[in-house]
């Protein structure tokens, strides 16, 4: 029986990308630990549901995570992907604090340090 996790294949690879944006779908695959084909289908559905921008530049891909697009559950309208993945680095960004904006916008592209030892 294959075991389950708590977060996603989708989770981790935007996480992933998130912290490193010019990493090669090979080295996304290798850190999240699926095939280079699995990520390249999620890469493909998280940009054609808005979570992600690729833009080529040279013979490489660079990706924008929309830290500010909303999650998808009902349950957890307001919530925004900036914000869990931010949770996910160890932070914890009260609502009260920080405006809509800046919650998610992790240091303007530099991720906190616990992310970026993905």
């Amino acid at each position: 029986m294959a075991r389950w996790t708590f977060f996603t294949n989708h989770l981790h690879v935007l996480s992933t990308l998130a912290a490193q944006p010019d990493l090669r779908l090979r080295e996304v695959a290798s850190k999240v630990g699926i095939s280079e084909r699995a990520t390249h289908r999620i890469v493909c559905e998280l940009v054609d549901e808005g979570y992600l921008t690729r833009t080529r530049v040279g013979s490489r891909n660079h990706y924008e995570v929309h830290l500010e697009a909303a999650l998808r559950r009902p349950e957890h309208a307001g919530e925004s992907v900036g914000r869990v993945i931010w949770m996910l680095a160890g932070n914890d960004a009260p609502r009260e604090r920080a405006g809509p904006r800046e919650r998610d916008r992790p240091h303007e592209r530099g991720l906190p340090p616990a992310l970026n030892e993905t």
